[in-house]
């Protein structure tokens, strides 16, 4: 199945093995046996290539149907903990559903309307699609206390 799929997935974004290999960082020949099925990219590598061609690393793996979680219906979840009543509808952002997660927390709201413009922390947004509402507040703590540890040493 993976083969399958980043075979597809390269032709559709119009890029040769040898492109992509380099991206990746390998030789043309490793990732030509990943499109046969003659090796599997370890987990840094899947990622990697899950986000270059913009699809969630279970629709790789062949474990979903949906390109990205976004793209499910909403009555579609992942097997991760969700909250009734927040899970993101197609089209909605990760910023917007990290602010409707802490809107409960006013706190971590007003701190993430202050992070989500930070552009060294984008992609760590884009990656909160994923995650359980539980796990985006525990980032967002565990970011908060890093920003307030280094106010005091600035002090």
């Amino acid at each position: 199945m993976l083969s399958e799929k980043l075979k597809e997935l390269r032709k559709e974004k119009g890029v040769t093995q040898n492109e992509v290999a380099k991206l990746l960082g390998v030789d043309r020949s490793t990732y030509g046996k990943y499109e046969t099925g003659d090796s599997t990219p370890d987990a840094d590598k899947l990622m990697w290539l899950a986000e270059y061609f913009n699809v969630s690393v279970d629709y790789l793996l062949g474990r979903s149907n949906f390109r990205l979680p976004s793209d499910a219906p909403p009555y579609v979840t992942s097997a991760s903990e969700t909250s009734p009543g927040k899970i993101s509808s197609p089209g909605t952002s990760s910023a917007s559903n990290v602010a409707n997660v802490l809107e409960g927390d006013p706190e971590l709201l007003e701190f993430w309307n202050t992070l989500r413009e930070r552009e060294d922390l984008q992609l760590l947004f884009k990656q909160t699609r994923n995650m359980s509402p539980k796990d985006i507040k525990q980032i967002i703590r565990v970011i908060k206390a890093i920003e307030d540890e280094e106010d005091k040493e600035d002090k």
